[in-house]
């Protein structure tokens, strides 16, 4: 998409909306020009006092919004800090009020109350949701702790961050405006059908290599129709403790689903292939975002719920927002190719100087794509270190170009397509302390089927236990002591003899997995595991969230053999108070966090060894 090139900002100050209602003594926002203004020189402040007119352009000096008398000014940037899941706040916790309906009324009676009429979209597509927005009132004020606020807005910034940027843009400033800055795509199918609070959350975050926009055509292909280059899939916990970002390698061979595409022509079906780059999985054939996230599907085992799609300019608009991020450098850099030169130490970078940051290749490691990918997770781990700087969070301005700019930027799917509905999603997410998000890339190994190594493929030894301790929402990081105690629980239950495979004997219920797990279960038991006196049971009697195995005392060592092979959790383990009789069996009964037959319930305690990785909260020097 070309993020410059839509003419969408209109030049409007943000601080330069506020008026005060006499009616009420509280300041209100007006997202359009307000019909009772004057056009002079000066303007009525609503309080008796004439002010001078501001250039809509330029934002105040000290944040607050214009009209304000002086008695009235709260601290520097009280228009602009703070956001939460219900709307926008200013910064003492006053609510800004919705848009109002078409009369300009609120409902609130008074020939002499002074309305603040509603602005108007400027994308067709906008008006229904304006209309629908248009009628609520305006809400009570009310003032969260400041504490809430930061940890809301706190961590939000860079690729992977376009995520919460967006949803701390339009928890900031939930202007309709906005809206119309959002381009979006149809994958219905492709993905879950939408993110879910009390569930795992799974954003794909994919920056392009097209390369729209001023300044743009001279990287590299400037014809490209825009595929995978970097990709990147967020996982944030169920219980929202802790985050991991995946880099997946744009050269890495794999098969390609086939996938259901919305085309100029009308949908079809766009085969897929087998031992391709991964990359092609985006803008290859007419593939679009859907295409890369059943491909994502395939590799991982995780079900991706959104896109978010970004290209060239997304880098240079949002770190310019945020007045540049801090990088470091082991060695003085210079890269005639990226043209990205820095001397030895650290630097604040922004623009097209942070986008030759992220593109370079031959300035760090060994100039491989791989280096290149651990060079953007430091970027992108700065990024949010920025964003939750106070710096940041204090600055209207900033905070009002951060939301602009990664609206401008953004292209994601329909279901997210608007900003409350990212406001939602960013609210969700951004309950992660930065301090527990970890960036690591898919463990790879160099193509065999090459003589001269250009393409890599899945290790699996590493890759499989990565993929499952994100199944399991096992954090790379350390997150609680809590944890720490279910490990070493979950250590103790193994402790102790086990029986051979042969000797386990097992009844397998499906009690809340996908359809067919019980028998797909059966199968992996018997064929992978060599658990022959294995037996599908067929549906359980009810659902349960948890998978359960229930055994006597005296098959304590086959319930060890059978839990460490399913990677049972300590909390599954049901044992009764009677010994068993004869050939009775125990009762597996799978459910609902059960995930795939040979897929751990509980993912490993850490990472392989030899996993690339980078904590979202530690600066590291680029070598």
């Amino acid at each position: 998409m070309d993020a410059q090139g839509r003419g969408q900002g209109d030049g409007i100050d943000p601080a330069d909306q506020w008026v005060l209602n006499p009616q009420t003594g509280n300041y209100e926002l007006r997202l359009n020009h307000s019909e009772g203004q004057s056009s002079g020189p000066s303007r009525d402040t609503g309080n008796g006092h004439d002010a001078p007119r501001r250039s809509r352009n330029t934002p105040p000096a000290d944040g607050t919004p214009q009209g304000r008398s002086a008695r009235d000014r709260r601290a520097p940037g009280a228009a602009g800090a703070g956001a939460g899941a219900a709307g926008a706040t200013d910064e003492a916790g006053a609510s800004i009020p919705r848009a109002r309906n078409s009369s300009g009324s609120t409902g609130t009676s008074g020939a002499s109350r002074r309305d603040v009429p509603a602005q108007r979209g400027r994308r067709a597509a906008n008006k229904a949701e304006e209309a629908g927005a248009a009628g609520a009132g305006r809400r009570k004020r009310k003032a969260p702790p400041n504490a809430r606020k930061k940890k809301i807005l706190g961590w939000t910034g860079g690729i992977t961050a376009f995520i919460l940027v967006g949803g701390a843009g339009a928890a900031y400033y939930a202007y309709q405006e906005l809206n119309g800055n959002i381009n979006t795509i149809d994958v219905e199918g492709a993905g879950s059908g939408g993110f879910k609070k009390d569930q795992a959350v799974n954003i794909l975050v994919i920056g392009t290599d097209k390369r729209t926009g001023s300044g743009n055509e001279g990287y590299g292909d400037k014809d490209s129709v825009g595929h995978a280059d970097t990709t990147i899939l967020f996982h944030v916990s169920k219980d929202r403790t802790n985050a991991t970002a995946l880099s997946i390698p744009r050269d890495l061979i794999t098969d390609i689903p086939d996938c259901e595409t919305n085309t100029e022509s009308g949908k079809k079906i766009i085969p897929g292939e087998q031992g391709v780059r991964f990359n092609t999985s985006l803008g290859q054939s007419e593939r679009d975002p859907g295409c890369t996230m059943r491909t994502v599907k395939e590799l991982t085992g995780l079900t991706v719920d959104h896109f978010m799609m970004a290209d060239f300019n997304a880098v240079k608009t949002l770190t310019t927002a945020v007045g540049g991020v801090e990088v470091c450098v082991a060695k003085d850099v210079d890269d005639p190719d990226s043209h990205l030169k820095l001397s030895k130490g650290k630097h604040v970078i922004k623009g097209e100087q942070a986008l030759a940051f992220v593109r370079t290749r031959h300035s760090f490691g060994n100039e491989s794509d791989l280096d290149r990918i651990q060079t953007q997770q430091q970027f992108l781990s700065a990024m949010i270190r920025k964003m939750k700087s106070s710096e940041t969070l204090t600055s209207p301005s900033k905070l009002w170009d951060l939301a602009k700019a990664a609206t401008d930027a953004l292209t994601v799917d329909s279901q997210i397509g608007s900003i409350e509905k990212l406001r939602d999603l960013g609210t969700e997410l951004s309950k992660v302390n930065p301090k527990n998000i970890s960036f690591a890339t898919l463990p790879v190994i160099d193509n065999p089927a090459e003589v001269v190594k250009a393409t890599v493929v899945v290790n699996e030894a590493k890759a499989k236990p990565l993929f499952a301790m994100m199944q399991s929402d096992t954090s790379l990081t350390e997150v609680k002591q809590e944890e720490k105690a279910a490990k070493s629980k979950q250590a103790a239950l193994l402790k102790g003899t086990k029986a051979a495979p042969a000797d386990v004997r097992v009844d397998v219920f499906n009690g809340g997995g996908p359809q067919g797990s019980a028998q797909e279960t059966l199968a992996w038991l018997q064929n992978e595991e060599g658990v022959p006196k294995s037996t599908n049971k067929g549906n359980a009697p009810e659902n349960l969230d948890k998978t359960s195995l229930e055994y006597a005392p005296n098959q304590a060592d086959q319930a060890r053999r059978l839990a460490d092979m399913m990677g049972l959790p300590a909390s599954a383990m049901k044992p009764g108070k009677e010994d068993a009789e004869g050939l009775q069996a125990m009762t597996l009964t799978l459910g609902a966090d059960f995930k795939g037959a040979g897929v751990p319930i509980v993912g490993p305690a850490k990472a392989p060894d030899g996993v690339q990785k980078v904590e979202a909260d530690k600066q590291v020097c680029a070598k």
